[in-house]
This record gives structure tokens, C-alpha cells and sequence, in this order.
């Protein structure tokens, strides 16, 4: 999935060593919001301290973001992780959305101002009846 809006939130980056592997690791999530009538926000998540450096993600950023949702389980609740795999910065961003199939939110057509909310009214027909229903 993927998701075009700005970046509205850097967490602290989270590190730790697998006990596991014993290999060190480190992850951050970040927060964007898609504009629209009613703005939305989503968490995700970047797990790798080179994938970290090499988004670069920074506050304020218009970016896209390709990511996978999954759930697991965790002593009978379950939770959502949306971790990120690829990231499009600032004036790519527009360029790529139309190719990636992308595209924000259309614009509200303005009602054009010739148009009549209504239809003109019409003569009444020439029999003499001021009726002006058609049955």
C-alpha cells in the first residue's frame, strides 16, 4: 500500500540487541497525515538502522510511503504493524504519484456559474389552464 502526505511526527528511535541472534537492532516510527475534507493520520514504522539513515525521514516532509501491514499476536491481543519498505521525498513525490498510481485526493468541482440549479420555468400551455403539471 502506499500513502502520499506529510510527515507530522519523528519518534525516538528505538534500539536494542536480539536475544535471539545477540545482533544489535534499531527501529523508528514516524507519523503522516493525508490531506483531505477530513485529514488522515497513520503510525509506521522503519525497522533497520540503515533503511533509517537511508530514508531519511525529516519532520514537515511531503513523501510517499510504500508499506506492508501484518498483524501478530501477543498474549491473546492482537496488534497491527505497518512497517515501511521504500520512501519518495518532497518534489519526487508529485512526479511519481501519477506513475505509482498514486494520486491525492481530487479537488471538488465547482458548480459552474452559468449553470441553473434549476430548470427555466416554462409557459403555460395554450388552452387556457394555468395548471403547469405534465399529468
Amino acid at each position: 500500500m502506499d500513502l502520499t502526505g506529510k510527515i507530522i511526527a519523528v519518534l525516538p528511535a528505538n534500539q536494542g540487541v536480539s536475544q535471539r541472534t545477540g545482533n544489535p537492532w534499531m527501529s523508528q516510527e514516524y507519523v503522516i497525515e493525508v490531506p483531505g475534507q477530513y485529514p488522515r493520520k497513520c503510525v509506521f514504522r522503519v525497522f533497520g538502522e540503515d533503511r533509517i539513515k537511508q530514508f531519511n525521514i525529516q519532520m514537515g516532509e511531503d513523501v510517499t510511503v510504500s508499506f506492508d501491514i501484518d498483524a501478530h499476536e501477543y498474549n491473546g491481543r492482537w496488534f497491527n504493524e505497518v512497517r515501511a519498505y521504500s520512501v519518495i521525498h518532497g518534489a519526487a513525490v508529485a512526479a511519481a504519484a501519477p506513475a505509482a498510481g498514486v494520486a491525492p485526493f481530487p479537488p471538488q468541482a465547482a458548480p459552474e456559474a452559468s449553470a441553473a440549479p434549476f430548470p427555466p420555468a416554462q409557459e403555460p400551455a395554450g388552452d387556457g389552464s394555468t395548471d403547469d403539471l405534465p399529468f
